[in-house]
């Protein structure tokens, strides 16, 4: 245990402390209200404010980096991804009655225990870890950056080329589904008699004998 934390306990928290706290109960809040509201356009919003208070949760933290991804990645890209899926799909703006499903209390029942073994294992690995606020970042971007590229270079280029197979798997599925629909709208676009064109154009010979009959009637 740190002289940081032997100067307080929890009976006397500082500003930093209470902040943290507070934004916990905003970020708990915004979750609960995603999770639970029946119009979608209102879920992806109180998800930005979800995810947002888990970045200022991590600048409190002193871990910047991890905090500047957060927004970057999460508030930045899912959440603009889900809404432009939201758009796309044309998803309805009120309320959805058919959003719900019928098995909330089984996944409140997941929730909670995930939570409650979560919050177990983190407090039973840092009961007696302190973070000294006033020594150096622990968490900034010179620290984190040349952690990751001296100790953990390996494991991040083994992520680069994971992501870059997802990301070619996801082009060759696209392709795939896209030569699909095109081969359905192309059996949709034929005759339902399944006669060509060609079948219904008159030939040459039946426009003569149809021409020498229409002279001979008028005869």
């Amino acid at each position: 245990m740190t002289l940081a934390a032997a100067s307080h306990g929890f009976l006397s928290p500082t500003g930093v402390e209470i902040a943290f706290l507070l934004v916990g109960l905003v970020t708990f809040g915004a979750a609960v209200v995603t999770v639970t509201t029946r119009q979608l356009v209102h879920a992806a919003l109180w998800l930005v404010v979800a995810l947002g208070g888990l970045a200022v949760e991590y600048l409190l933290l002193t871990a910047e980096f991890i905090a500047w991804v957060q927004v970057l990645i999460y508030v930045g890209a899912v959440v603009v991804l889900i809404l432009f899926g939201l758009m796309l799909t044309r998803a309805p703006i009120g309320r959805s009655p058919d959003a719900d499903s019928a098995n909330r209390w089984a996944a409140l029942t997941v929730a909670v225990a995930s939570a409650a073994a979560l919050v177990w294992v983190v407090a039973d690995a840092f009961r007696t870890t302190w973070i000294d606020l006033d020594g150096p970042a622990a968490g900034s971007t010179a620290v984190t950056g040349a952690s990751l590229f001296q100790n953990w270079v390996l494991p991040f280029e083994a992520l680069s080329v994971l992501l870059l197979a997802a990301l070619v798997g996801a082009i060759v599925l696209s392709r795939k589904a896209k030569s699909a629909r095109a081969g359905e709208a192309s059996r949709d676009g034929a005759s339902p008699s399944g006669a060509s064109p060609s079948d219904t154009s008159p030939s040459p010979s039946n426009a003569s004998r149809s021409g020498t009959s229409q002279t001979g009637g008028a005869r």
